[in-house]
């Protein structure tokens, strides 16, 4: 049976081997930045910038969600899913729909009108799970960032 449990300050290192088969999967391992220590201070510090849940079947781990708080001034309340990530040799075995399952039930407890998340347009499966569920498509939103050069040159201009 799975166990889903909240991460620990303990589990950091576990955290960040997750985080980078992660983006191995999606082909971005060379983006990661994040360290151990930076996910113990903002994740387990005095203001945490997020939490987590790791899934388990027996001793093994079967996977990680990452999520935050977001705040909607026409919704309220939401959580923001970072990452949904199954090991491979999991997969298709009903534990990511189990660990939304979860995360719904964290969303509604905290009184959140919503749970949000991305979703890579060529992961497939992974569409296919989340329309399954009745998760809409923002299609007439486009998603923005603005990091590293640009980033810096922007906030340069505040000075």
């Amino acid at each position: 049976m799975l166990r889903i449990r909240s991460a620990t300050i303990d589990d950091a290192s576990l955290l960040r081997t997750l985080i980078r088969e992660l983006a191995d999967y999606e082909h971005e391992l060379h983006e990661v930045l994040i360290t151990e220590e930076d996910l113990v201070r903002d994740g387990f510090g005095a203001a945490p910038k997020f939490q987590a849940i790791i899934a388990e079947l027996e001793s093994q781990v079967v996977g990680y969600a990452l999520f935050f708080e977001v705040y909607s001034t026409w919704r309220g309340s939401q959580l923001f899913l970072e990452d949904l990530f199954i090991r491979p040799q999991f997969r298709r075995r009903g534990f990511a729909r189990q660990m939304l399952a979860f995360l719904a039930q964290v969303a509604r407890n905290r009184n959140c009108h919503a749970l949000r998340w991305e979703v890579l347009d060529w992961n497939q499966p992974a569409i296919d799970l989340y329309r399954s569920l009745g998760a809409e498509f923002l299609d007439g939103w486009r998603m923005m960032m603005l990091k590293d050069d640009p980033l810096e040159r922007l906030a340069e201009k505040a000075k």
